[in-house]
This record gives C-alpha cells, sequence and structure tokens, in this order.
C-alpha cells in the first residue's frame, strides 16, 4: 500500500528540546513519557490538582518531568513546543495565547502521524468509531498482515512508534477533539457518519462538523477516502478531499464499495461483486453495527484483505465492551449494557436494536445535544423509563412532551444509577430486556462510561439467581 505520511527520524531529534504537555490524562501521560525517554526537557500542567491526578502522578513518579498543577501559568510559553492534549478545548487562555505569541503548537496525534513510518487507517464518526477500528484490526490481523490499533481506543501509539515498520497498519480511532487542530490526514480517512455530538465542547453542528472533516481536508492525491453514503453530512466531505472516494450503505446499491443486497453483505470493487455473508450471520446487535460491518469491509478491502479474512472475522466477532454487550439473562431478563451511549443518537440505535419490551436506564450529565428524536422513540418502545443523574428532568420533560393521550412508559426518577437498577431488577418480568443506554455522559458520577458500565455489570453479576 502507498504511504504518504511520516517517517521522520527519531534519534536525537528531543534531545534538549523544551515540551509543554497541557493535560495529564490519557494521551498526555502518554507523550510525556515519549518525549522525556527521548531527551526532552518536559513539563506537564493540568488544571486538576494533585489529589484528582494521583494515579498519573504515581504513574509518572521517577520521570524527569516537572509539574504544574491546579492551572495553566503563562510562563508554560517558555518552551519549544505546546502540545495540547484531546481533552483540553483549544480556546482556553494559555492556547489562545500560544497563538498569539506564534508558540508552535501540536499534540500526540500530529506528532504520531509525523512519525510514524506506516500506513495510518484513521476512523472517524458520531457513533461506531469503537466498533469499527477493532473490526478493522481483526480483519487485517486474520488476513496475516502486523497490524497496530489505537489513537481513542485502547493504547496511545506514541511510545511504539520506533517499533512500527514501513510494511506494517495502523488503525487509529480519531475523536472530534483530536481532530480539531490536526493539520494531517490519514493514507485512509474514513467518516461513518456525523450527528449531534459533543456540542458542548463544540457549541454548534457547524464547528463540530468541521473538526471532524480534518480528517480528509489534508489527504493528497492517491489517498483513499471512505464515507458513510447515508450519512448527508458525512457524504457531503467528498468534496473537501483530494483522495480517491468510495462509500459504504445499508439501504443503496454501490459502484464500489460495502452494501446490503438481497439480505446478504456484499462488496463492488474493479466491476466485481463478491459476498461476504448473509446480515443473518452476524452476531452484532442492530442496524447500526451491520453499518459498521459495511464500514470495515470497505476499509479492509481497500487495504488489501482477502474476503475470506472479512467473512470469518465478522461473522464471529461479538462485539466490544459497554457496546450494546450482553451482561446476562436472569429470570427470563435479559440485561444489556450499553454504557458507550453517550448521545441521544446512540441511544436510539441500542432501543432500535429489540422487539422485546424495554426498561430503559438513561441519564447522567447532558452534552446540550437535542432530545426530541429519542423521546419519541422513548415513547414508542420503552415499557418503563428509570432516569438517574444531573439530566433525568431533562429527559423526562422531554419524553412528557412527545406524549399524546398518555402513551409512553411509565417514568421513575432516582438519584443514582445504583438506585435504578435496583428497581429494574424488581419490575422486571420475564422477556423484558434491562438496558442500560444513558444518552448522556457518566461525568456527573463516574470517571468515564467504561467505569460507568463496568458498575452496571458488577451489580448485574451480583444479583442473586
Amino acid at each position: 500500500m502507498k504511504h504518504t505520511t511520516g517517517g521522520n527520524g527519531i534519534n536525537g531529534r528531543f534531545d534538549g528540546m523544551k515540551a509543554t504537555v497541557l493535560g495529564l490524562a490519557r494521551q498526555g501521560t502518554s507523550l510525556a513519557k515519549f518525549l522525556a525517554s527521548r531527551g526532552a526537557r518536559v513539563t506537564v500542567s493540568d488544571v486538576k490538582g494533585m489529589g484528582v491526578l494521583q494515579e498519573q502522578l504515581t504513574e509518572l513518579a521517577g520521570w524527569p518531568i516537572s509539574f504544574i498543577l491546579g492551572g495553566h501559568p503563562k510562563e508554560l510559553l517558555e518552551t519549544d513546543v505546546l502540545f495540547v492534549s484531546a481533552g483540553v478545548s483549544p480556546t482556553i487562555p494559555i492556547v489562545r495565547e500560544a497563538l498569539r505569541r506564534g508558540t508552535k503548537i501540536s499534540s500526540d496525534t500530529e506528532l504520531f502521524f509525523e512519525l510514524c513510518p506506516a500506513p495510518i487507517i484513521g476512523i472517524t464518526g458520531s457513533s461506531g468509531k469503537t466498533t469499527t477500528t477493532t473490526l478493522v484490526g481483526e480483519i487485517l490481523r486474520n488476513s496475516g498482515q502486523k497490524t497496530w490499533v489505537g489513537g481513542n481506543i485502547g493504547w496511545s501509539l506514541i511510545n511504539y512508534v520506533d517499533r512500527i515498520a514501513p510494511d506494517d497498519l495502523v488503525v487509529m480511532e480519531l475523536s472530534s477533539f483530536q481532530l480539531e487542530s490536526l493539520r494531517r490526514s490519514p493514507h485512509i480517512a474514513v467518516v461513518l457518519n456525523i450527528t449531534p455530538n459533543h456540542l458542548d465542547r463544540h457549541q454548534t453542528m457547524k464547528s463540530y462538523t468541521e473538526a471532524k472533516s480534518h480528517i480528509v481536508r489534508h489527504q493528497k492525491v492517491g489517498d483513499l477516502t471512505i464515507l458513510g453514503y447515508d450519512s448527508e453530512i458525512a457524504r457531503a466531505l467528498a468534496e473537501q478531499t483530494r483522495g480517491s472516494v468510495r462509500y459504504f450503505s445499508l439501504h443503496t446499491p454501490l459502484s464500489q464499495g460495502a452494501f446490503v443486497e438481497d439480505g446478504n453483505i456484499v462488496i463492488r470493487a474493479d466491476n466485481e461483486t463478491h459476498l461476504v455473508c448473509a446480515v443473518s450471520e452476524l452476531q452484532l446487535l442492530g442496524d447500526h453495527n451491520v453499518e459498521n460491518v459495511l464500514a470495515a469491509c470497505t476499509i479492509s478491502q481497500v487495504a488489501g484483505a482477502p474476503i475470506e479474512s472479512m467473512r470469518r472475522t465478522v461473522t464471529t466477532f461479538l462485539g466490544v465492551e459497554h457496546r450494546l454487550e450482553f451482561v446476562r439473562e436472569r429470570g427470563g431478563v435479559k440485561f444489556v449494557n450499553d454504557s458507550i451511549a453517550t448521545s441521544p443518537e446512540r441511544t436510539i440505535a441500542a432501543l432500535r436494536s429489540f422487539n422485546a419490551p424495554i426498561i430503559l436506564l438513561a441519564g447522567g450529565r447532558d452534552k446540550n445535544l437535542p432530545m426530541d428524536d429519542m423521546a419519541k422513540l422513548v415513547t414508542e418502545k420503552v415499557h418503563k423509563l428509570l432516569l438517574f443523574g444531573e439530566a433525568a428532568p431533562l429527559i423526562e420533560q422531554a419524553v412528557q412532551n412527545t406524549r399524546s393521550n398518555g402513551s409512553g412508559p411509565a417514568i421513575h426518577r432516582f438519584l443514582t444509577m445504583e438506585e435504578a437498577v435496583a428497581a429494574a431488577t424488581q419490575i422486571a418480568q420475564p422477556g423484558d430486556v434491562v438496558l442500560l443506554s444513558p444518552a448522556c455522559t457518566s461525568y456527573d458520577a463516574f470517571k468515564d462510561f467504561a467505569e460507568r458500565g463496568q458498575r452496571f455489570k458488577r451489580i448485574v453479576l451480583n444479583l442473586s439467581s
């Protein structure tokens, strides 16, 4: 495969460099280690204090790294490069001042793109990123290709960059936060879909879409762009790339790419149509996961994977943790963990995946996203609605606004998710699905959606038989 990114040498490049890293989350911690291990003089700054960051500080103990915690003073700009972590908004005063002064600004993602000697497949979208990224990684590995998977999923890849060979492939999940200031694009750029998300950070759909567009905007002639045809906003990004464009679609036959035909997943390339498998053979639930499989097959095909590797992988893939994850069945009641659903769109996809009566557990912290479409579907598909956390009143009001003639579920509010789970176990009847699909972030009560999902699973698995 042609490679158009990275390839610069690493040895000696960072000796003596003054590097400032803003944000001490997973990516900032990995980047600080990488830079310090290569001779840079590293300072890490975070608005949080020592007590909150104890886990990260323990991980970096013994490294030659300086820390400025509890704020971002302007002295941080006495640096050669300011590395801004994805979780840090580019609109905060210290970044604005860096731009005014002309300070060089980068990120761990941009540095990885610059240094990586292998072709990069970058995958973004408002939903489905992790499942698709994981699937592509598995398909390529099953085809015998040495493949590295990371980015917004799993490991930060920066500390492995000197172990990646030119003949390897890198598959990266990329969030809007990572893309927002990125000035490079991957060789294969994928946009699954674009629907309202993270408007608490980006404020408007225009700004959010602008951030996503960076994955294709800097591509070169000879690069490849893969877009979700059924997402109008994603499809329109074809106008912003110089790469060759292919699509995938749940509803429309395509001249190039993967689509559904007569209940089968097929790929059309070079005027030939190849059968991957029947949709009924997939282990994943929901049309949104069929779309993820279509995307993964399109990506894998252009990356050189044979059809047999796709078929073997997609028909045995059971999904990713916290994404419509079956936890257990108890007394004829199925418990499903969809903690990844941090937006109404994700909860809509989850609700459409079941025909059984649903007891929905939803709530958390609002992201300033429209809830009307989700609320309408809740009134149609949910038997009981159990709400918790800060956003409980907002969701309840949205559902109440869509009711007609007393239709819709009974609604109960709780202070915590634990109380909601306890109530669900009391009212559930055989044949019901107890679905955690919060439609909100977890930050009012948990570190992240994974911690929320783990707590849900622990409670459910500890229920008596």
